[in-house]
């Protein structure tokens, strides 16, 4: 059974755990230095590199069954280190100082608010649908975007693509797919439900307005996800 939100005891179990989740961190911030450093001073590529590889953090979170209070302190020291990123250079490659987006600091919040309630719920599959929505569809919808997309469309202001879309779609529908079969096995709601996840999760990465998706979509990605298995009765 999951811990919810009761106090809890540093054992050396947890600090083990602790230690998994961090080492993973600072494996995927190594990783973003070394291909900076030796393949492409591309400043999205490597933050994309982190856009997808941290977020699996909370996969690790899920199979190590780490307490929810631990996953909501990282996340709050998270929010504060990447609010002060937009002023000191304390991210470098991954924000750019006065850049114009709350992308990265969304990102941070959306593994608290997420754990803080599927964790509580005890259904952290959803929590995972959401951030693997972002990492991989988010992530990779912007990379093919910006170097395939040639078919152009605007949405209140924001200029994306249909290439970058498609490529969004393709991956919810994947990402959420896989985790619904894992969890609840080959189901008609498995496919339906994933089906729909994807269809909302590019429609509102479309909304990409000062990084506002990186919050939207895992939270809407989640949502959807649990409130459509729970009307069936899954």
């Amino acid at each position: 059974m999951l811990t919810q939100f009761p106090d809890f005891i540093l054992t050396p179990s947890l600090w083990l755990q602790i230690t998994i989740v961090a080492a993973w961190v600072f494996f995927i911030l190594a990783i973003a230095g070394l291909v900076s450093r030796f393949a492409t001073s591309d400043p999205e590529i490597i933050r994309k590199i982190v856009h997808i590889g941290a977020g699996h953090v909370i996969l690790i979170a899920w199979w190590l069954n780490i307490p929810a209070s631990i996953g909501i302190g990282a996340s709050i020291l998270a929010s504060i280190i990447t609010l002060l990123s937009y002023i000191f250079p304390l991210l470098p490659g991954i924000n750019s100082v006065g850049r114009q987006s709350l992308g990265t600091f969304f990102y941070a919040a959306s593994v608290g608010i997420l754990v803080a309630y599927f964790w509580y719920v005890q259904q952290p599959q959803y929590a995972a649908i959401g951030m693997m929505i972002m990492c991989w569809g988010d992530g990779l919808a912007a990379l093919v975007g910006q170097r395939f997309g040639k078919h152009k469309y605007k949405l209140l202001g924001a200029q994306k693509s249909w290439e970058g879309s498609l490529t969004m779609a393709l991956m919810s529908y994947v990402v959420c797919g896989l985790i619904l079969l894992g969890v609840f096995g080959n189901i008609w709601q498995t496919w339906t439900v994933s089906l729909v996840v994807a269809f909302v999760a590019t429609s509102l990465e479309a909304f990409s307005f000062l990084g506002i998706d990186n919050l939207t979509v895992p939270l809407g990605s989640a949502a959807l996800a649990f409130m459509l298995m729970e009307l069936w009765g899954i």
